[in-house]
């Protein structure tokens, strides 16, 4: 029976980098279960990088993730412009605040100012607040960049192949999966995204309560063209973000609907209200509908990952939870990850917050 140092159960955005920092350090396979890596939450991407999304917690990993993304030529230039209404001053102020003091470049606008960055402009919205750091991800070729990688360190890629069931034996994991393979790990990291409580479980190991939320996204054709140098647009509410887009505007909701795993796919609600929101932000008119689609983002009890392993369960390694901030974020978690794993540092960034044991 084969042996690996690492089984990763998972080769999307997060699978793909733990395998290119592991491999140089020891035998790796990835299990995915789809046909191809990267199906569901890293190719149903926004694919931007603002320093305030996912709260000021997420903001190290996302600090520290872009100096790995810029040598890599991986990003591009947007800006990003959060939106409040009259009466949201307290709001917006506290958010400024919170973020300025992480050293996060960030500026309040009044209504004269958000004008000159948004033509169109409905008279609700005020106040605003303007982050020059804010910027679009290749996913993609960061995606296979992390598999290109681990492949040429001696990783291995076997898709059809969802875990079925792994069990402990002596100092290993003894892993069955779909293709019919059993294999033995001495490390089986679960990084399966929206399925990593089930994972768990079929490894016998008690799931932390990770939760799948649905995230719907709209490719629109206004009736004029969408400037390419239109800044990121975020609610500060939370209640819609939008961006351009090789000529279209993808648009959200930016819904938080509580569903299983699954092939995540927008309901019709979800479009309409998309839809409304942006007429009440902007007076554009939709030409077309041109596409739609819905990504799962999961989130922890308390909203932030869980990198570690397992205390119950020896080997059993935890790299889940990344919400809708697992691009950003990634080159900086996948270290802290890997220098766990290796028993080693965890590099820049605390584990502590990040911990599994918070949840036992």
């Amino acid at each position: 029976m084969e042996r690996f140092d690492f089984v990763i159960v998972g080769a999307g955005i997060a699978g793909a980098s733990l395998a290119a920092g592991l491999a140089p350090h020891g035998s790796v396979l990835l299990l995915e279960a789809e046909d191809r890596p990267g199906y569901h939450a890293t190719g149903r991407s926004a694919a931007f990088w603002t320093e305030s999304y996912g709260g000021p917690h997420v903001t190290p990993l996302t600090t520290h993730s872009r100096p790995f993304l810029d040598r890599q030529a991986l990003l591009g230039p947007r800006g990003a412009l959060t939106l409040a209404r009259a009466g949201e001053e307290a709001a917006r102020d506290a958010f400024v605040a919170e973020f300025a003091a992480l050293d996060v470049r960030i500026e309040p606008l009044d209504r004269p100012a958000l004008e000159t960055r948004l033509d169109g402009l409905s008279p609700q919205w005020t106040l605003g607040v303007w982050e020059p750091d804010c910027f679009d991800i290749d996913v993609a070729s960061l995606h296979q960049l992390w598999l290109g990688e681990a492949r040429r360190g001696g990783a291995e890629l076997r898709c059809r192949a969802r875990l079925e069931r792994a069990v402990r034996a002596g100092s290993d994991w003894l892993i069955e999966s779909a293709d019919g393979h059993q294999v033995r790990a001495g490390v089986l990291v679960n990084a399966a995204g929206a399925w990593v409580d089930e994972v768990a479980q079929r490894a016998g190991v008690r799931p932390l309560g990770f939760q799948p939320l649905r995230r719907t996204m709209l490719q629109l054709r206004l009736d004029r063209p969408v400037r390419g140098d239109l800044p990121l647009v975020l609610g500060l509410d939370g209640s819609f973000y939008f961006r351009p887009e090789s000529g279209k505007l993808w648009l959200s909701p930016h819904d938080e609907i509580p569903t299983p795993p699954c092939d995540a796919a927008p309901e019709e609600l979800d479009v309409a209200i998309a839809l409304d929101r942006l007429e009440g932000v902007v007076d554009w008119k939709v030409a077309a509908l041109e596409h739609k689609w819905a990504g799962l983002r999961t989130f922890s009890p308390d909203r932030l990952p869980a990198y570690g392993f397992e205390p119950e369960a020896p080997g059993f390694f935890w790299f889940a939870g990344q919400g809708g901030f697992g691009i950003q974020t990634a080159p900086a978690a996948a270290d802290l990850a890997v220098g766990l794993l290796l028993g080693g540092a965890a590099g820049a960034i605390d584990p502590a917050p990040f911990g599994v044991s918070r949840f036992r």
